[in-house]
């Protein structure tokens, strides 16, 4: 029998126990759940474990990274048919070799059903999870620990993984059965990514924070009063964003090019130079950073525009890369880079040129505090083990056992 009440869907307290080890983005789950619709269990079965059997050999491993050139060499007729299914109605983005993942997301959420035939429907639960109904995806984001992940980013305003895990791992240690150093961080890793994928979440490399929309969801978790003052910390750190910015763009031009060479000393670059206004050879910082056990020296130019900058720029500055024995450039600007300019500063056989535009100038001037200053605000919360260890105490006297 088919089922699938609106009792299913209200969010249950009690219940935050990860299931899913990879969680996959929620955007993938509903392209699959759609795909899937009408479709017989046994077919997505067969397909996925004929995927599965095929291994290759450390002399001859398989490589799966192309879809449309493995699918038809190594599967035939039904399992073809979905596997192509699955890679082109999903926009290309869902590789039928990684579709286990999502199809266990599916099951455990009981986001499709299955009828009298073994055949797959789509019911009020998948319906709710399509429609992105709040009570669903507050249930699942609940039981997965993402809620968790954004109330923790939210207090630290930006952090690396590194950052998060301690908490991360507590939370894990009670609320499921992972207990290695490997799982904890690959756990913590697809539920960053996932929220990224909606948007609570911006990734700037190896760093996090917490959207305003990703604030505004916090928010409205639960009734917790702290959440409203880690809303009002980010409304304020992007306000403070903007104003940073401003402020930038009104600079002396040779006090930007000083700003940046504090950033970079803030860095880790060592030996960092602020060349002189003329006679500079085409660039306005020099330093040097280490790679291992090389040390090598990069050169900076600094664009204070707010319009795009063009390719002949980062062909200017490549060229200049010898003048100073450097091996990289950055280029550096308040505004954006032309496609042409992101096309080649990462060439083959060329030296390779970072591109930091406004947006990632600001974020880093943010996390290494350079031209801002940061307020601490502390949360004091009961220690409820201590006062459990207390009550143990108090029946152990009570009972007559010195403690």
């Amino acid at each position: 029998m088919l089922s699938n009440s609106e009792d299913e869907i209200e969010l249950k307290e009690n219940t935050s126990t990860v299931r899913a080890f990879w969680l996959p983005y929620f955007s993938n789950v509903s392209q699959s759940i759609r795909i899937l619709e009408g479709v017989p269990k046994k077919s997505v079965m067969d397909m996925m474990k004929i995927i599965w059997d095929q291994v290759g050999t450390p002399q001859n491993p398989l490589d799966w990274s192309a879809p449309d050139k493995w699918i038809p060499e190594r599967l035939k007729g039904k399992d073809e048919e979905l596997a192509f299914r699955i890679w082109n109605e999903s926009n290309r983005k869902i590789n039928p070799r990684y579709f286990g993942d999502i199809y266990r997301f599916i099951n455990s959420y009981e986001l499709l059903a299955l009828d009298s035939t073994d055949t797959y429907r789509l019911l009020d639960k998948g319906k709710s999870f399509l429609n992105d109904d709040i009570h669903l995806i507050r249930e699942i984001d609940h039981r997965e620990g993402l809620t968790k992940v954004l109330s923790v980013l939210a207090a630290k305003d930006q952090a690396k993984l590194s950052d998060l895990l301690p908490e991360w791992e507590e939370f894990l240690l009670e609320h499921s059965k992972i207990t290695t150093e490997t799982n904890f961080r690959d756990t913590l890793r697809t539920r960053l990514y996932n929220l990224v994928d909606r948007g609570l979440v911006k990734r700037d490399g190896q760093v996090f924070s917490i959207t305003p929309l990703g604030a505004d969801y916090a928010s409205g978790l639960d009734k917790d009063p702290k959440h409203n003052v880690l809303r009002t910390i980010t409304s304020h750190n992007e306000k403070q964003k903007k104003i940073l910015r401003e402020r930038i763009e009104q600079m002396n031009p040779y006090l930007f090019e000083h700003l940046i060479g504090d950033l970079l000393d803030a860095m880790g670059y060592s030996d960092v130079r602020v060349t002189k206004p003329s006679g500079d050879k085409g660039v306005d910082v020099v330093a040097t950073v280490e790679f291992g056990i090389t040390t090598i020296t990069e050169v900076v130019q600094v664009k204070r525009h707010k319009s795009s900058i063009g390719r002949e720029v980062l062909d200017q500055l490549r060229g200049v890369l010898p003048l100073h024995g450097a091996l990289r450039g950055s280029l550096i600007s308040i505004g954006n880079f032309s496609k042409g300019c992101k096309e080649v500063a990462i060439y083959p056989g060329a030296a390779p040129i970072s591109l930091i535009d406004g947006d990632k100038l600001i974020d880093l001037l943010f996390l290494y505090e350079i031209g801002v200053k940061k307020s601490e605000i502390t949360f004091v919360d009961i220690n409820e083990d201590y006062f459990t260890g207390s009550q143990e105490s108090e029946q152990a006297v009570d009972e007559g056992i010195n403690v």
